[in-house]
């Protein structure tokens, strides 16, 4: 194989999405305290979510910076990451959409006082750690202050442009 081939001049936008859609990630739910009291939470799907660190115990994942939910879930100072579970493809998708009816979805308030969907598989209660500039996202790492598991099942994943579920 020459050098050119192997060079990134040749992976445009469109081959290199293709080529890591062949890769599952799991996804979440990322939601914030509500700015005021008559206005909805903060809250996004997020398809990079990952484990950074035992000691201290740290996580992380990539928002877009064109994101307009990431500048309001980063100035709560607070944030809770649902772990959704391969059922709740609807509630990704009206969360993904900004349905006007996302927040229909049952919840409860975390011990940190962020968002925690009911049937979500886990929750983890974080406080923002640090935010890199990662071409163009943020690669934002965060310090987990709470964490449990509601339930079991199969995670929600995306593998090549659509959702699934990933089995033990």
């Amino acid at each position: 194989m020459s050098d050119s081939t192997l060079s990134g001049a040749r992976v445009c936008a469109d081959r290199f999405r293709s080529v890591l859609s062949h890769y599952p990630t799991g996804v979440v739910l990322v939601t914030a305290p509500p700015p005021a009291p008559a206005q909805p939470p903060p809250a996004m799907i997020v398809g990079t979510f990952t484990s950074v660190s035992l000691d201290p115990r740290l996580v992380g994942f990539l928002p877009a910076k064109s994101s307009t939910s990431w500048p309001r879930i980063r100035a709560a100072g607070r944030f809770c990451v649902n772990v959704l579970a391969a059922d709740q493809q609807q509630v990704c998708r009206g969360f993904a959409a900004r349905d006007p009816a996302r927040w229909e979805v049952p919840y409860r308030l975390t011990p940190a006082g962020c968002p925690a969907l009911v049937d979500a598989l886990a929750w983890l209660d974080c406080e923002p750690a640090g935010e890199v500039e990662a071409g163009d996202h943020w690669f934002v790492t965060a310090t987990v202050r709470d964490l449990a598991v509601q339930r079991t099942g199969p995670p929600l994943v995306f593998l090549r442009g659509d959702y699934g579920r990933c089995v033990a």
